[in-house]
């Protein structure tokens, strides 16, 4: 049978409980065509790079199928109708990933990575000096004359009070 990746993206008001509901229910379709699911991963909640129907965020959830075309159809049949999913894609792949996908090997680099601390460092500009201990003349103010302007003359008329 042909090998199969389908990402799903279900929409962000439902529950991660009923994600999976949803899941079984696509694993299920998948079994009664004759297939099987490999690997099931979900990704969780993550961020949309533009808005879908409305939703800004999606759960986003990985099957790795070993099935016949029928029964991915009607896989993708059946998620075309449930209005808890917002988009998914179904590629024909020649082997399948053993082991975490990317998305999730790039999880867990980000884990292994030291926590910020707020209080302490202020990230990329840790070699200057509070913002209190500045010095303040690096800024020009109306009160003191600047370079390339001549000095302003309090006697002379504003445009503002000018009439025209």
């Amino acid at each position: 049978m042909p090998l199969y990746e389908n990402t799903v993206i279900a929409r962000q008001d439902i529950s991660s409980t009923q994600v999976d509901a949803l899941c079984d229910a696509l694993t299920a379709v998948i079994a009664e065509g004759g297939g099987e699911v490999k690997k099931r991963e979900y990704w969780g909640l993550r961020t949309l790079s533009f808005r879908i129907k409305k939703n800004r965020k999606g759960h986003y959830v990985l099957f790795n199928l070993d099935a016949t075309p029928a029964a991915v159809a009607e896989m993708e049949r059946t998620m075309r109708i449930n209005e808890d999913v917002l988009r998914f894609m179904t590629i024909r792949v020649d082997a399948l990933e053993e082991g975490p996908s990317a998305v999730m090997q790039s999880r867990g680099s980000r884990d292994d990575r030291p926590r910020r601390s707020y209080g302490e460092g202020r990230g990329f500009g840790d070699d200057r000096p509070p913002r209190d201990d500045r010095p303040r003349d690096d800024r020009p103010r109306d009160d003191r004359p600047r370079e390339d302007r001549a000095p302003r003359d309090p006697a002379a008329p504003s445009a503002e009070g000018a009439e025209a």
